[in-house]
């Protein structure tokens, strides 16, 4: 006989419910929490804005051709140009010191009505940006391509992913990551509470390098102005004319959403200017993404006023491969492009790939034909024939030969490519051929200097401990990673690689998967991206206060000045810290004791 289900019922704490009681009041419930997301979902609270196009980004734009292209003009201008072809792309005059000052006061008016607004507010601007990146990818793409000469792969995977990813980990994580902390008192204070909170520091300042120049310049921007900050971006004179145009997109989606956007400004100048910057007194702290020589005159800049500083500088990163690795095939594919992603000029490209004994042989025979094959040009002109694009500039070739020649002097074989390319349809460009460098050994000094080039250097090591060895024998330590099967083995490659970061079976995930960025050693101090780096830009601030009202600190009778008696108020202090941290009971009681015989 089939059960009547509307007569059944459930009686809990005394009231009796049937089924379809119970279903009815479920679907309310269910109703009114979607109603309720609905209500409070903020994905659609954004603006839509369109930004003007730089000339050099409309369609049917050529440019002047520069027949020795150089970034600066007989009058001290900014010239900028393509390095992929050698075309102009515009001339720009650079900041003065007058303007750096005159942009840090205005960010600094515009901070202290930013750092009253709501998280809310914030996260609709972040959106309001993401919506016209999403919106404008190829835009930005071209732009990154023109100004740098990566390709537009290049640009999407290290520029707009990226960013994108952050932007929104921000909205997803970052209240969170600022919401005060409540912190363990010791039991002497359990009549307070303790807290730590994570507060606007002001205006900050970021320097970036040009190699990602979407990323880097907007990496720093939306962390800082999440944390309630204003900031001054100067971007590399390399990179001035896409670093103008990808400001002016952060100020529009201020602007749009309402707020003043001289929270953002972008500085473009010569590097004996930069000084200005790095050294003002309006700056609480700086990002600086570069070289290391250059790092150390930011860091000596930067002590005449003393705001902290987070220091990324390059790297040497090694990739080992162990001997179980199961598809080179397919590890291959990874590190060609960890390689020769942006054309090597990339913090945390693979610049170094150690290979234990028994696939060393099978790599270089699949690396080989892999690396001939790339096709190098201009992505923007020829977008079905290239694969790597040009060099930022021509002024390191001499140093990447002459590195190149002495490694094959010591013993090094020279497979593939190995010295500069005049490319024949691009004459001006600034091309490297593809490099393919194999039985390199540490005593080189091109396995000990960064190279940020498209040059891809193999090494052999005996055991894993011998590539653990050679993979820390450089000054550097900012990324690693290692290939394999063996859990014990990757384990200890990943446990003993001295570095910031390393990537198990993968590479360089930590912007993606938004980790904390940042290396050790020569390879700089400080973190950005993740939790850490957010609250990088953050003051933080210890408050401690009192839990109960009329409970507070008194001072005890004996230790209250003047002192009557300094042999009980020393025996006295000896009590209350044996109360307060006296390991066993007795100890305790003995402290208490104390405590009270001196009271």
């Amino acid at each position: 006989m089939a059960a009547n289900w509307d007569s059944v019922t459930m009686d809990a704490f005394g009231i009796s419910l049937s089924f379809t009681t119970i279903a009815s009041l479920g679907a309310t419930l269910a109703s009114l929490y979607l109603l309720y997301v609905f209500w409070t979902f903020e994905g659609s609270d954004f603006e839509r804005f369109i930004v003007p196009v730089p000339p050099a980004l409309e369609e049917g734009y050529s440019g002047t051709q520069l027949h020795n292209p150089s970034l600066k003009t007989n009058d001290g201008n900014i010239q900028c140009y393509s390095p992929a072809t050698g075309r102009l792309l515009d001339t720009i005059r650079p900041h003065s010191p007058q303007d750096i000052d005159i942009a840090i006061v205005k960010a600094t008016e515009a901070q202290k009505e930013w750092s009253l607004t709501t998280f809310k507010q914030r996260r609709k601007v972040l959106r309001t940006l993401m919506r016209y990146i999403l919106d404008n990818q190829d835009l930005i793409a071209r732009a990154a391509c023109l100004d740098s000469g990566k390709t537009k792969v290049d640009a999407s995977l290290g520029e707009i992913l990226v960013t994108v990813e952050k932007i929104n980990w921000l909205l997803n994580n970052g209240e969170s990551c600022l919401q005060t902390e409540t912190r363990v008192v010791p039991f002497l204070m359990m009549y307070k509470r303790a807290e730590v909170r994570y507060e606007p520091m002001g205006v900050v300042a970021a320097c970036v390098s040009w190699n990602y120049p979407f990323h880097n310049l907007l990496g720093p921007i939306v962390s800082s102005i999440y944390a309630g900050n204003g900031i001054i971006v100067k971007g590399s004179e390399n990179t001035a004319w896409s670093n103008t145009f990808f400001t002016g997109i952060v100020s529009r989606a201020l602007l749009v959403c309402g707020h003043n956007p001289d929270l953002v400004a972008g500085i473009n100048c010569w590097p004996e200017v930069a000084d200005h910057l790095t050294s003002h007194p309006g700056i609480s702290h700086i990002t600086f993404i570069g070289s290391r020589p250059v790092a150390k005159l930011v860091a000596k800049s930067a002590s005449r006023s003393l705001p902290e500083l987070c220091i990324e500088l390059g790297g040497k990163d090694a990739s080992i491969i162990l001997d179980d690795v199961k598809d080179l095939k397919k590890l291959s594919s990874v590190l060609v492009r960890g390689v020769f992603q942006s054309v090597g000029q990339n913090c945390i490209g693979i610049e170094r790939i150690i290979a234990l004994p028994k696939v060393y042989g099978k790599l270089v025979d699949i690396l080989e034909p892999r690396i001939k094959a790339l096709r190098v040009g201009s992505i923007l002109d020829n977008p079905n024939n290239t694969d790597v694009g040009a060099m930022i500039s021509d002024i390191g070739f001499n140093r990447l030969e002459g590195l190149i020649a002495k490694a094959v002097k010591q013993g090094a074989r020279l497979l593939v490519g190995g010295k500069r390319l005049i490319h024949p349809e691009y004459p001006q460009g600034h091309y490297f051929s593809p490099t393919l460098l194999v039985d390199v050994t540490t005593d080189m000094d091109i396995a000990q200097q960064e190279l940020f080039g498209p040059v891809c250097l193999l090494m052999k090591a005996n055991s894993v401990d011998h590539a653990i060895e050679i993979a820390n024998s450089t000054e550097y330590g900012l990324g690693g990673s290692v290939f394999g099967g063996n859990k014990a083995d990757l384990h200890k490659v990943a446990n003993e690689m001295k570095c910031g970061m390393v990537a198990v079976n993968d590479f360089a995930v930590f912007y993606l998967a938004q980790l904390p960025f940042g290396g050790v050693r020569g390879s700089g101090y400080g973190r950005f991206m993740g939790a850490e780096g957010l609250r990088s830009v953050c003051s933080m601030k210890s408050v401690c206060f009192d839990k109960y009202p009329g409970i507070s600190t008194s001072i005890p009778a004996p230790v209250d000045y003047p002192i009557k008696n300094t042999q009980k108020a020393w025996d006295f202090c000896k009590g209350l810290v044996e109360f307060s941290t006296g390991t066993t009971i007795s100890s305790k009681v003995a402290g208490l004791i104390r405590l009270l015989k001196n009271s």
